[in-house]
């Protein structure tokens, strides 16, 4: 089954604020304990989006409703570090969002978040601010990043080049993104070339 090539992500953005925003913010450890993602999403944010003592909404920003069905991230600097958990793309994968523009990412969250098809490409400190300021302003404005010539644009005239790892943009150019498909793809290549080595 050949992977759709991901060659540009438009959609609305929103701007979750603060640095090293870890994975288990992302999504708390006691919600791992599913057999597949499905219905992760509901939890993205979870212990931020919700005060623990009477489970109302806090003013996170994805409880605000100028943002609702936003499917672009913005962030800071070091954006999914912590525990390696797969869980934390996916939960923001299930939740809606497509992409993630931060100053830098965690490298696994990275690689993690490239096997979804979900680019995560970085930009300034000062582009992030400006496109912060842009949809605070206008919630309805539209970002596009095309990882085809390496920018992010947005409807009110930004432009900013964007950087992403060349290996993770050519893997979603080509829709070569996810290594188990890639494996399902080529099966009988495998069985072809396990059927010529001697110790298998």
């Amino acid at each position: 089954m050949a992977l759709e090539k991901v060659t540009a992500v438009t959609g609305r953005g929103v701007f979750v604020p603060g640095a090293d925003i870890d994975t288990d913010r992302i999504i708390p450890a006691r919600f791992m304990k599913c057999v597949t993602f499905d219905g992760l999403g509901e939890y993205a944010f979870y212990d931020v989006r919700l005060d623990p003592e009477s489970g109302e909404k806090t003013g996170h920003p994805l409880n605000d409703p100028r943002f609702e069905g936003a499917s672009i991230l913005l962030a800071g600097v070091n954006f999914g570090c912590g525990s390696s958990r797969e869980h934390a793309p996916q939960s923001l994968h299930k939740y809606g969002f497509r992409a993630v523009i931060a100053e830098s990412f965690a490298e696994i969250f990275f690689g993690n978040s490239t096997t979804l098809g979900m680019p995560c490409v970085t930009l300034s400190a000062a582009a992030i601010e400006e496109l912060r300021a842009a949809i605070e302003a206008d919630p309805s404005l539209e970002i596009t990043i095309d990882l085809e010539v390496g920018k992010v644009t947005s409807g009110a005239g930004h432009s900013f080049a964007a950087c992403i790892p060349e290996s993770a943009r050519d893997a979603l150019l080509a829709g070569r993104w996810d290594p188990i498909q890639e494996l399902l793809d080529n099966v009988d290549r495998i069985e072809a070339t396990a059927s010529g080595l001697h110790y298998v």
